[in-house]
């Protein structure tokens, strides 16, 4: 099971957190969750507005073995508008526009969403892997 939280968070929220919503996936080959502004395709949707964040940015996908990737998605656009950061165990790593990075079993940690342009604005989406 891959339970999933976003929190979305704008420099006017001074620290708060609004708009949390939570989706959540049984760990069988083929499941997918996705975060994104396009609510036909994805679980997690950011409101519409905030164009640094695709219509399909993030996707998490369990493979055959019932591990779980993330990947962030490459959108019609050469470079993004976005920088994507994933934290496990305290420590935070980019995540390269169309890269995948493993989530471990029994792991947790963040994804990062981070506007580049249009002032402190970011889509943070807590995850857990169940082990």
């Amino acid at each position: 099971m891959l339970e999933l939280t976003m929190a979305l968070l704008s420099g006017a929220d001074e620290g708060a957190t609004a708009g949390m919503l939570m989706a959540d996936a049984p760990s069988a080959p083929g499941s997918v969750l996705r975060v994104g502004r396009d609510p036909g395709r994805c679980r997690l949707v950011p409101p519409d507005d905030w164009l640094f964040v695709s219509r399909t940015h993030l996707e998490f996908r369990c493979g055959t073995d019932g591990g779980w990737t993330v990947t962030w998605l490459r959108g019609s656009h050469p470079q993004p508008a976005s920088e994507v950061r994933l934290t496990v165990d305290g420590v935070a790593a980019p995540l390269e526009y169309g890269g995948t990075a493993p989530l471990a079993r029994g792991g947790s940690g963040d994804v990062v969403v981070q506007d580049r342009a249009g002032g402190p604005r970011s889509v943070n989406v807590g995850f857990y892997v169940e082990g």
